[in-house]
């Protein structure tokens, strides 16, 4: 009872500290609640970008770019999709790359720093009602205040990102010039880590299929972007405590690695034995090892490629759209459900056939409002793309476009959930696809954490009284 007084005391003294000065007043406001601070975050940086890329000189080799394509463009930057309606390695010049490289960083950065720079700034503490929009990740780490939070998230992201490209520079500097290495190592370090899949080569990393280095090391900054910084710390802060803390970080850090190795090594195996035999059969063994690791790697949300999907099998695309939907981890520069979301909902099930009533995990029992976060978010995921891929249907069908319904369904997915990888439809998309993937975009990289955190609220706020029950038969 006295914790949960100090919190409401620190709570309301914050807000009157707040609505002292200007600034405070401004971000008080109940429209810019800190879900609305999150979604006009990436829209103010999205139309900037957008401008940036219509007015700023020197950007192109060509034509300049139309409204919707600049649109597209900036939102998949930011939004850290890397689906792309012109050629980034030869339409853009280095001035273009550079702006596009800044978006994406920004971006990439997510949540975690956007909201906690714009509150710290303010010289406050962070509220109640931020932590319950940041889905309770500080309570895995109370320990650490938000500035050092947020300087620890930044050492951590540069310094993966400089170690990253050092090795992609010195992996490509023999192959393609010590000089001219240099941009596409930086470049692809920062996309890699920030899983956003744009590439300075016309074919992201197809010309690198036989390059087992560069691929595990995409990888490996791919994996580091997508596990989350929550986890990441997480594991550090317990690590550097004693040599036994691995057995006592968080049930979240936990479910992440387990749920993305799990997730990692069963694509491994499901994606060699789909396509050893087709489009890795003129491959080495050890070429065909990293390219089936790769492709199980960059769904969950990356977006590069080394193999041309357009020439995959059915069940390498169906396994690649289950994998882009359900992304990295929380807290993380990757889109999608989240692997906590898609664990959460097997533990579900797994309880309700052994006739379980609560939902466990590494001896404890998940509660009842995580597990329904994560069946309402499930849901809402699942309904947005079935419209989103009717929606498209229709419109094509309008425009005399026809394509195959998987070709479709790809493309919806790898735009809502932030992925980047194509089947080769999107140069061709119609102007209503293109705004409709625009939406899904900006949707799929915003939506999970805001629906999340309004489901805490509801559920944190919900009456003491209900109905009366009344059952109904399932199955």
């Amino acid at each position: 009872m006295k914790q949960r007084s100090s919190r409401r005391i620190d709570y309301y003294n914050d807000q009157r500290l707040m609505k002292g000065s200007r600034f405070g007043r401004f971000f008080s406001k109940r429209w810019l609640a800190p879900a609305e601070l999150f979604l006009s975050s990436f829209f103010v940086l999205i139309v900037l970008g957008t401008l940036g890329l219509m007015f700023l000189p020197g950007l192109y080799q060509g034509e300049p770019l139309g409204w919707t394509d600049a649109v597209f463009t900036s939102t998949s930057a930011v939004c850290v999709t890397g689906l792309i309606v012109v050629d980034t390695a030869t339409y853009f010049t280095f001035a273009g790359q550079l702006l596009i490289l800044l978006l994406i960083q920004l971006g990439g950065l997510g949540m975690l720093i956007l909201t906690s720079v714009i509150i710290d700034a303010l010289g406050k503490k962070i509220s109640l009602n931020l932590e319950l929009a940041t889905a309770d990740t500080r309570k895995l780490i109370p320990q650490v205040p938000a500035r050092v939070l947020i300087l620890n998230i930044l050492r951590f992201t540069f310094l993966i990102e400089a170690v990253g490209a050092l090795i992609i520079y010195l992996i490509w500097a023999p192959r393609i010039g010590w000089i001219k290495a240099i941009w596409p190592s930086i470049f692809h370090s920062i996309s890699a880590f920030c899983n956003a899949g744009f590439s300075t080569n016309t074919n992201s990393l197809m010309e690198y299929h036989n390059s087992p280095g560069t691929i595990l090391v995409i990888a490996a900054l791919i994996v580091m972007g997508g596990l989350g910084f929550v986890t990441v710390l997480d594991i550090g802060l317990r690590f550097g405590k004693s040599k036994r803390t691995i057995k006592r970080i968080s049930v979240h850090s936990r479910l992440v690695l387990w749920t993305t190795g799990i997730l990692i090594l069963g694509g491994w195996f499901l994606f060699a034995c789909f396509e050893w035999n087709a489009l890795l059969a003129e491959m080495s063994i050890l070429d065909k090892l990293s390219n089936a690791l790769f492709m199980s790697v960059t769904p969950r949300t990356a977006g590069f490629n080394t193999i041309d999907y357009g020439s995959a099998t059915d069940s390498t695309n169906l396994l690649t759209i289950i994998l882009m939907m359900i992304g990295g981890s929380p807290g993380s520069t990757a889109g999608g459900l989240k692997t906590t979301t898609f664990a959460l909902l097997g533990l579900l099930a797994w309880s309700r056939l052994r006739s379980q009533s609560t939902t466990t995990f590494a001896s404890r029992s998940i509660p009842d409002e995580t597990i329904q976060r994560a069946t309402g978010l499930f849901v809402i995921w699942t309904t947005i793309i079935v419209v989103s891929v009717f929606m498209m249907a229709l419109i094509d069908d309008y425009w005399g476009f026809e394509q195959r319904f998987l070709v479709r369904l790809f493309e919806t997915v790898s735009a809502f959930n932030t992925v980047g990888l194509s089947m080769g439809l999107t140069d061709s998309l119609s102007l209503p696809s293109r705004w409709l993937l625009i939406v899904l975009m900006f949707i799929g990289r915003t939506g999970p954490l805001v629906i999340a955190s309004a489901l805490i609220v509801r559920l944190s706020h919900r009456s003491k009284f209900r109905l009366a029950h009344e059952d109904v038969i399932v199955g």
